[in-house]
This record gives C-alpha cells, structure tokens and sequence, in this order.
C-alpha cells in the first residue's frame, strides 16, 4: 500500500488547460485574501461535493443520518439536476465528490451519476459504508469508471467493528471489497483506487494494524486514519481514543475537554470547495451538515452567481474576522495546522 502511480497518473490526466487556469486563480486569490484580509474570490471551485441521498441504512452516533437528526428537507438528488450542475461546472472544476452526508449507493440512480461525471473527465470520489457492493454493483461500479471509493471500516472485528457503525456487518464490508478487487482483475480496469478509511475511535484503536493487514490480505489500496469528530466533547466523550496521535480533542488542565488545533482565521476550503445537498442548496463546507448556514439556491439562481455572490463573500469575510463566532468552525480540523 505504498504510493499507487495508476492513481497518480489517472489524477494528472484529469487536468486541463482551464482547469490548471482555475486552480492558478483560486490559489492568488486566496493568497492575496491572506495578504490583504480581505476576501478576494476568482474563479470557480476546484472540488465540489454533491450529496446523492440523505437515507442511510446504518445509525453511526455522530451522524446526522445515523441519528435520524435532521431539521433540513431530506431526499433524493434529482439526475436531471444533477446533470445541468455538471454541465455548468465541469470546465472548471475537477474533483467531484459524491457525498456529504447518508450512503450514496442509496441513490437508485447513483452510479449512472458517476458515469455521467466520468464522460466529463471529473475526478470522480465516493465514501460508502460498503454494504452494498454486492457482486453486480462492483462490476457496475468498476464500469462506471469512478476514480476512488473510500470504503468506511472501522473495526477489524465485528463486535469493535458495531461499536461505532451500529447495525453493520464487517463480514459485508469486507465482503464488497473483495468484490470491487476481483472485478477490476477481471476487466483489466486500472480504477477504482480502493481505500480503507478507518475514524479512529477509543473502540478501535487498538486495532489499526490488523485494518492495516486485512487491507493488504483484500488487496486494497490504501489505508487512511481519520480523526473522530464529536459534537458533545466538553466534558469528554467514550469515543475520543486514549492516543493522542488519534485524538481531535485534548484535557484541559481544569478538567475539560477542547480541540487540539488552535484556530485560525481563514479557510482554504471556502476558497476551493463547495458542497451541494440533494435539493440544490449551497453551504460552506461538510462541517454545516444540517445545511443551517444556506449560501445560495440551484434551482433559483446560477451556480457562478452564488460562489461569487454577497452570500459567500460575507461568510468568507466572518472567517476572517473570527472563526470562533461561526459555530460549524469551532470542531473543525480544516485550515488548522499548528496543534496544541
């Protein structure tokens, strides 16, 4: 599991021209906001994440799909909706990442969404909880062309494995991986780049090198550690891991709880992606999950129209002023780099 030049290689052949031009101008005008404290927007996103469905099958606690939570309209994303975003955008942007929050593969229409995205010449992502990549939807998802499914698995046992994915198999996971692995040898296909993405929480990190082993037993690709995010972590929380090295959150010398990164007042993300819901609302980034901050709407006004328009700049302008007044930025991890 060491660097996958197919997926590097597969990456580089994504660019274009205006799409290297778009980055370049994304890039200056984020820097010169840096410079100037001002927010400065040129160009268009280079990643965009559209979200496919908020059904999931399982109840992860800290999800908002898992806890059945949401106050925000829930449902399906139109193709059609979704075929005249791509249209719109696809000359610009190059990542497309087909999720924000429930399991894509929900979707009855989801992976001819990713073919459609494919012809486009997107790079094309998804995250699953990988119980439904049962034989035909691996050949189908190979056959779609995706570029890279992370597979969520959080346990190298089910009964580690149920802890935090509550109603999940591991055996069924684990299951469609294999799947996905014996139908890219069986059609010579070079994609997709299989990664075993694995939260780290206290119920599992004990376990991170048998993940490590069964991945290369499978035959995936890579294997990726992410730190769990915590809503109710003041008072400390069964899930934040013992080992620091996997912990978001730190004790305070008072007894309490906080996140080990220190803000900062800016944002890579509000300059370089932006996140989709099903129904067309555009929101800031992943960490707005009950889509509470809305930037814009799809189906009432262009797509240029909101990444540049007053909705945006006022929020790229908070983010400058403070970051701890924006209340999806205070657990946040994104643009945080020294930690504590």
């Amino acid at each position: 599991m060491q660097l996958n030049w197919n997926d590097s290689l597969n990456f580089g052949r994504k660019w274009t021209l205006r799409r290297l031009w778009n980055l370049i101008n994304v890039l200056a005008s984020y820097c010169l906001t840096r410079w100037t404290g001002r927010p400065i927007q040129w160009g268009l996103p280079v990643t965009l994440s559209v979200e496919p469905t908020t059904a999931c099958n399982l109840r992860c606690p800290e999800c908002p799909s898992g806890l059945r939570a949401f106050t925000r309209p829930t449902g399906n994303l139109e193709a059609d909706f979704f075929r005249r975003l791509v249209d719109d955008t696809c000359r610009d942007v190059f990542y497309l990442y087909f999720y924000f929050q429930g399991e894509p593969y929900l979707h009855p229409k989801f992976l001819e969404m990713v073919q459609y995205a494919h012809e486009r010449r997107l790079f094309t992502v998804t995250s699953t909880n990988g119980h439904f990549l049962d034989d035909t939807n691996a050949r189908r998802t190979v056959e779609s062309g995706l570029d890279r499914l992370i597979i969520s698995v959080d346990g190298s046992t089910q009964d580690t494995y149920a802890q935090y994915r509550i109603g999940g198999s591991l055996e069924k996971v684990l299951q469609g991986a294999r799947n996905i692995v014996a139908w890219k040898r069986r059609l010579g296909a070079r994609r997709p780049h299989i990664i075993f993405q694995v939260l780290v929480v206290r119920p599992n990190e004990h376990q991170i090198d048998d993940l490590k082993r069964l991945a290369r037993e499978i035959g995936v690709d890579e294997v990726k550690l992410k730190t769990a995010q915590v809503y109710d972590y003041k008072n400390g929380h069964a899930l934040i891991p013992r080992q620091k090295r996997y912990a978001r959150y730190i004790q305070m010398a008072d007894g309490h709880w906080a996140p080990r990164l220190l803000l900062r007042n800016h944002c890579w993300k509000l300059w370089h992606a932006c996140v989709v819901t099903w129904d067309g609302v555009v929101v800031p980034c992943c960490f707005d999950k009950d889509a509470s901050h809305r930037l814009g709407d799809l189906k009432e006004t262009s797509f240029r129209a909101i990444w540049q328009g007053p909705g945006y700049q006022n929020f790229r302008q908070n983010i400058l002023k403070g970051r701890k007044e924006i209340d999806i930025c205070t657990n946040c991890a994104e643009g945080c780099s020294v930690w504590v």
